[in-house]
């Protein structure tokens, strides 16, 4: 019997640490999943847009715990995690955010595009949790796959990875955020153990214990 990730077995996408060479391929991913785990190629005008902020800072910053799902021929989906999302923010502020704010100035008020809305992401950075959560939830994380890649296990394979890596940086415990309308990420969550800590307008809040 060969094993998941055998060589061997071509089949069976190969789960891997992140290389540099791959951050194209995490931004395709971030792109070919953004609209709430639908394909957002066609929604925005810069395609490099949702990758600059929810994939490319974690995997140039954090390569440690950025892991890739692999066929051999391309990258199929990826985890992203930050120990300390306190130190994270910071990070970005200091190292990824200066540069990206001098290439996209923020746009008129009167521009509600979806690429207008990122870009003031940008300029507001990625922000710090200050809930009272925070302090026991302090890593937290993306995670998205292709089609392709979706419904064989690999997300669990991803998501446990990472929550080893996690672990052994000393995070406690991590959370994640995802849209009200994606119910098939909300289950998983929820299949995993993660809990809800908090609900907004547009998306829900889950945490998991790690020690």
């Amino acid at each position: 019997m060969t094993a998941p990730d055998s060589p061997l077995d071509s089949s069976v996408p190969a789960l891997r640490p992140y290389r540099p060479g791959d951050l194209l391929a995490l931004y395709d991913v971030c792109l070919r999943t953004g609209d709430s785990g639908a394909d957002a190629s066609g929604l925005y005008r810069d395609p490099m847009l949702l990758g600059h902020y929810y994939a490319a800072p974690y995997a140039t910053l954090c390569p440690d715990t950025t892991f890739v799902l692999d066929d051999g021929v391309r990258v199929q989906g990826y985890v992203l995690g930050v120990p300390d999302s306190q130190a994270f923010a910071a990070r970005c502020e200091a190292e990824w955010f200066p540069v990206l704010r001098s290439l996209y100035p923020l746009p008129a008020e009167s521009d509600t595009s979806r690429d207008a809305r990122m870009v003031r992401a940008i300029h507001r950075g990625i922000p710090a949790p200050k809930s009272g959560w925070a302090s026991r939830y302090p890593a937290h994380l993306h995670i998205d796959l292709l089609p392709v890649a979706q419904g064989g296990g690999h997300g669990r394979r991803l998501m446990q990875t990472l929550f080893a890596a996690l672990a052994a940086r000393g995070a406690a415990g991590v959370h994640l955020g995802v849209g009200l309308r994606n119910l098939n990420a909300q289950g998983f969550y929820l299949r995993l153990g993660f809990q809800e800590l908090e609900r907004g307008e547009a998306s829900v809040t889950y945490g998991l214990r790690l020690g």
